[in-house]
């Protein structure tokens, strides 16, 4: 008997960090060293007192919590809110997910009815409009450029905006470009969204982790009339390497919130119990180990693009926040690699890949072709040793 599998899946790409990642290890299993620059995880551990709260408190993990999240964790978000992005919000304006990814999927499900358009920046994080294709949403993919800081125009974001649209995402700083908006950048933005009956989604997983003085705002608070139809994603997987835990939060108007509710309380139910209890621990407890880890990437930062500019055929700028750098490639076009020639950033990623053993995941599904997205979050040493065998394989490749 034939199966027939849901032709909404026939809108969707798999994950292309994903993909890259599985070839990767795919590689390292047969003996190969590999580089890891493709996914987008912190390598240290979970700070030691969040650890320390969950292991004290395990008994209080063994059953249920409410489906949007503990009373505790959702009184520890505000407070965080109000103190690291400077605006208040209310316990019940909270859903707590199973990661923001999770947040960022149940968004798409509420809000998108098919032929629904959602403006996104490009380049973009590769899940934004896979997310609203899966319910019959259509992307509307706005590029911008390095010169213009990766940073979408309020004359880009207006003709963007047709009748269709239903909502627009932004990201500040950027997965993968690294690129965050100024204050005057998000005051002009908004005065285009006031305008238009459309949500606005603001996703600020990567907002304490920005550089050189660079200060991330958050639009709800330089913006509070646009609170009635904003909805801020948060989570404490990137600042305080927490990836593997799994929690992020949605911050939405009450409309908003109680769909994610149902749409939660009939899928997951609640995210784990233990989790939450550490999310819980991460977001009122000490900061030290955040600020170091800062400034650590901070110095990879200056690494990467630093050893990324002194390749020939490499231009990278250098980005505000999060821990990706994203050069274009397209100076390596024309190297010969066996009997085909690079010409895509796709090209550009497998020939580094079978070359140099640097995974690293290339621009084209980010919306961004001709760059290769590089992840700092990993050691200098690693940093510098790849980097160096990359401009081995540049000097000695034929053209």
């Amino acid at each position: 008997m034939a199966t027939h599998l849901a032709s909404r899946l026939d809108a969707v790409q798999p994950s292309a960090t994903l993909a890259m990642t599985a070839k990767a290890a795919e590689l390292k299993a047969q003996g190969r060293k590999i580089y890891t620059f493709g996914v987008g995880e912190p390598d240290f551990n979970t700070p030691a007192h969040i650890r320390d709260a969950v292991a004290s408190a395990l008994s209080e993990a063994s059953h249920y919590t409410a489906v949007t999240g503990t009373a505790a964790l959702k009184n520890a978000i505000c407070l965080a809110t109000e103190r690291d992005r400077g605006w208040s919000a209310k316990p019940d304006a909270v859903t707590v997910c199973v990661g923001a990814k999770h947040a960022l999927f149940n968004l798409a499900m509420v809000l998108c009815e098919p032929g629904d358009e959602v403006v996104i920046p490009a380049p973009y994080w590769v899940s934004y409009p896979e997310q609203w294709r899966l319910f019959g949403g259509v992307p509307k993919l706005v590029a911008t450029d390095a010169e213009g800081g990766f940073r979408l125009s309020p004359e880009a974001l207006e003709a963007a905006i047709t009748p269709k649209t239903k909502a627009v995402i932004l990201c500040s700083p950027s997965n993968p470009t690294g690129g965050a908006y100024e204050e005057k950048d998000l005051a002009a933005l908004a005065e285009v969204l006031l305008r238009h009956d459309i949500f606005v989604i603001v996703d600020e997983i990567y907002g304490d982790l920005v550089y050189d003085g660079f200060t991330h705002v958050s639009l709800a608070k330089i913006a509070p009339e646009l609170r009635e139809r904003l909805i801020v994603i948060d989570g404490v997987s990137k600042t305080y390497a927490m990836t593997g835990w799994r929690i992020g939060w949605a911050i939405a108007p009450p409309q908003i919130t109680k769909a994610l509710s149902k749409v939660q309380g009939q899928s997951t139910t609640n995210p784990t119990a233990a989790a939450q209890i550490a999310a819980t621990a991460a977001l009122t407890g000490p900061r030290d180990e955040i600020h170091r880890m800062r400034d650590v990437f901070a110095k990879r930062r200056r690494i990467m693009v630093d050893g990324l500019n002194a390749i020939p055929g490499v231009r990278c700028g250098m980005p505000r926040g999060a821990f990706y750098a994203f050069p274009d490639v397209t100076g390596l076009y024309g190297i010969r690699w066996g009997d085909k020639v690079l010409q895509t950033d796709d090209d550009v990623a497998l020939w580094q890949l079978d070359v140099c053993g640097i995974a690293a995941v290339a621009g084209t599904p980010f919306g961004g072709p001709g760059h290769i997205r590089y992840t700092y979050a990993c050691g200098e040493d690693v940093i510098q040793e790849a980097l160096g065998a990359l401009s081995s394989a540049v000097a000695d490749a034929q053209r």
